[in-house]
């Protein structure tokens, strides 16, 4: 009879669960779902704009980044890992003045080392406001 192999499976580490950070409870942020294939939150427009009464762009960056790095991380903790951003990049496409936006975040890559991930921002009216790529890198959680 063999040595058993080692589990790897998803089960064996619990996943992380999403905690708002300061920058997410001052922005209004609310989380809808959580899981490795999909996070999704959204965002009140209001208290998030700029001075010409337009969602901010650093807004929908700010938020967009946190989606998908809390991603990365339910990602990373089916691994006993954690995740750090390395890269992200966003394209407006339109700009909103009421209302809120929904941020959806699903994974383009989830490696054991890198992540990628695709952001959307849409409107009540389900239109594209932005497009985020986020990249996080995979590490060994510090306890």
């Amino acid at each position: 009879m063999s040595a058993p192999t080692p589990d790897h499976s998803p089960t064996q580490h619990e996943l992380w669960k999403i905690t708002l950070g300061e920058l997410d409870e001052k922005m209004g942020v609310k989380i809808l779902e959580e899981s490795v294939e999909r996070v999704v939150a959204t965002m009140p427009v209001e208290g998030n704009r700029q001075s010409f009464g337009l969602l901010h762009g650093g807004a929908s960056l700010a938020v967009g980044e946190a989606v998908g790095s809390w991603a990365a991380v339910i990602h990373a903790s089916t691994m006993g890992k954690t995740a750090v951003g390395v890269d992200v990049s966003a394209t407006h496409h339109r700009s909103a003045r009421e209302g809120q936006v929904t941020i959806t975040a699903t994974p383009i890559h989830l490696g054991g080392t890198l992540t990628t991930h695709e952001v959307l921002i849409t409107n009540d009216a389900g239109q594209r406001l932005c497009t985020l790529r986020i990249t996080n890198l995979l590490m060994r959680r510090h306890k």
